[in-house]
């Protein structure tokens, strides 16, 4: 089946990210050399970003169980019983490298993907949020890719007609050559209408829908788990191109085609593209995948293999259909004027079988893909001994009074207004509460009941201490929902740390996620989805850590809910909390101790 113009080497390995071991590890796994499109096959999926190799050991560690859990991690996206019949479906996810080299596209296709991830359990999308980091204000770069993804964020959440309607943003040197953009999605299913990734029925048909597939994105999840360097505006190609516009057809005929009872598993086109889309709905099933490479719809002539396997143009979905139903759900999409091809088929081999130009392109087994991959124990340390938080190191005499104006006025306490009004957050009509509050609250259309969301993390905590700020960062995001009278139901959580191969960063991460399991086991909070982004360094300099939460709680009666503004003069106004804390403070790694330094 390999050529001797398609053998590949390590070097060719290398440039795809995958160590000499791994190298190693795939001709053991094959029996043999693999050729360009198995290589990049594998790359992909033993990436960072697919498989989750540096961190999995720890994230199984959360907890993910609970009686109003309906779907944890693993699928698209977790799943939390409402009541009355309903569930909340929700994610949270990076796009950070990308949005970095193009700051609209990366941005945009961060929204889009994370809808597909929501729409494809079957739910229809009710609100977006995000949580952003940008490097200091007045760094070159900075006012252009605030722009750029502000842009986008807007252009793709807008057009598409999802309000987005929470989100934090905050500046630090740190993200200067690495910006964060994490996007979240909610929406709302009937809870016994969830629909799933797994493969099911041998010879059932697999069916290509969406757009078409172009060469953009090519190899982007293994670019995602790599660092930055000097060469980073190179990877201009790697970064996905978005259309809102297809993607709200998409949207619309997915969840008709739903409502039919013909969907028997769907999987979002998303990192890794057709690879990643096949290659996890068989191992979940249990199951082979033999797909015609021929058949795909391409925008572009003269695609390989490797090119259609490791594309990641947006707006795209793999389905395994009722084999009785091809014809119906093809009106559906001809309708919304999509693309609908059976490409394939699924089958009891195991195996990834690739057909094109008339010969097999690929023949590799599933299992060492996903259940079998590289699951790493990273060297790491003892928690580090933590800044004192209670320390009142203090060094600027200035009055109070100035000090506060100082802060108010700085970019770390300034309003996020001018950011959050390009967003339409009173799209659909049942806003409540947008951006600018505690928490977002959303009301189930035509019922009292609301929806309540947040995203929430306080890098500097977590850098001081990372056990204490990833527990902080669950406990903040709880705090939250509270204060508009909502009960919190589970979280997802969004891991953007450094290089997990360097110890320093490994105790970070580590520490972080004990810390997180810690307090959502204390708070009935459980994790139910998320993403983790490691290698954001530039120059072999990582970023403030950073592990944003999620957090989607409910509210009886959207009526019931508590503003955060003083409604009248003369009222009393209360501190609750641990008690009196005046001989400490707690001003160590607070704003005012980094202005009190400057």
């Amino acid at each position: 089946m390999t050529s001797a113009s398609d053998v590949m080497t390590f070097e060719n390995a290398a440039t795809m990210g995958l160590s000499r071991d791994e190298w190693d590890l795939i001709n053991q796994r094959l029996g043999r050399t693999p050729n360009l499109c198995e290589l990049g096959i594998f790359s992909a999926m033993w990436s960072e970003h697919c498989s989750y190799k540096s961190s999995k050991k720890w994230l199984k560690t959360l907890p993910i169980d609970g009686p109003q859990v309906i779907e944890g991690p693993g699928e698209n996206a977790g799943a939390v019983d409402i009541g009355d019949g309903l569930a909340a479906i929700f994610k949270i996810e990076s796009h950070n490298h990308p949005s970095f080299i193009e700051p609209y596209q990366g941005a945009a296709t961060g929204v889009g993907g994370i809808l597909r991830d929501v729409f494809t359990m079957g739910a229809r999308p009710v609100a977006l949020l995000n949580a952003l980091r940008f490097g200091a204000a007045e760094h070159e770069k900075t006012r252009h890719l605030v722009g750029g993804v502000v842009s986008g964020i807007g252009g793709y959440g807008n057009c598409i007609g999802i309000p987005t309607v929470g989100g934090e943003v905050n500046f630090d040197k740190s993200y200067n050559g690495n910006i964060l953009v994490n996007a979240m999605a909610v929406g709302l299913a009937n809870s016994d209408r969830i629909f799933r990734s797994a493969a099911t029925g041998p010879g059932n048909p697999v069916i290509y829908v969406g757009a078409k597939t172009g060469r953009d994105g090519i190899h982007g999840a293994t670019m995602a788990s790599a660092e930055f360097s000097d060469e980073t505006e190179s990877k201009r190609p790697t970064v996905q191109v978005g259309d809102p516009f297809t993607g709200k057809l998409l949207m619309e005929a997915c969840l008709e085609l739903m409502a039919s009872d013909s969907v028997l598993s769907i999987q979002d086109m998303g990192a890794a593209g057709l690879t990643s889309s096949s290659v996890e709905m068989a191992s979940k099933g249990g199951l082979g995948m033999e797909i015609d490479l021929d058949l795909v719809p391409a925008r572009e002539e003269n695609m390989s293999a490797y090119e259609l396997m490791l594309s990641e143009s947006q707006e795209r979905m793999l389905m395994v259909l009722k084999p009785d139903v091809t014809e119906t759900a093809r009106a559906i999409f001809n309708k919304w004027d999509l693309d609908f091809m059976p490409i394939g088929r699924v089958t009891e081999t195991g195996r990834l079988i690739l057909l094109k130009d008339g010969g097999t392109a690929c023949d590799i087994p599933i299992g060492p893909l996903v259940d079998d991959a590289p699951e790493y124990d990273r060297p790491h340390g003892d928690a580090p001994v933590r800044k004192q938080l209670a320390s009142i190191d203090i060094t600027n005499d200035a009055p109070i009074s100035h000090m506060l104006k100082t802060m108010l006025g700085h970019v770390d306490l300034a309003s996020r207004r001018w950011i959050y009004e390009q967003y339409d957050s009173q799209v659909m009509a049942d806003t409540i509460a947008g951006p600018g509050g505690d928490a977002a609250l959303v009301r189930v259309h035509g019922s009292k009941r609301g929806l309540a969301m947040s995203t929430d993390c306080t890098p500097r905590y977590v850098e001081a201490d990372p056990k204490m700020g990833g527990a902080q960062a669950v406990a903040e995001a709880y705090r939250n929902l509270s204060a508009i009278g909502a009960t919190p139901l589970a979280i997802t959580n969004n891991l953007n740390f450094g290089n997990p191969e360097k110890p320093e960063i490994m105790t970070q991460i580590v520490e972080s996620v004990l810390g997180m399991g810690d307090a959502a086991r204390q708070l009935d909070t459980p994790v139910v989805s998320g993403n983790v982004s490691l290698y954001n360094e530039t120059d072999g300099k990582a970023i403030q850590p950073c592990p944003v939460i999620g957090i989607v709680g409910v509210i009886e009666n959207v009526d019931d809910a508590v503003g955060n503004c003083f409604v009248a003069a003369g009222q009393d106004i209360f501190v609750i909390g641990q008690g009196d804390k005046t001989d400490d403070g707690w001003l160590g790694v607070s704003i005012y101790q980094q202005h009190s330094r400057r």
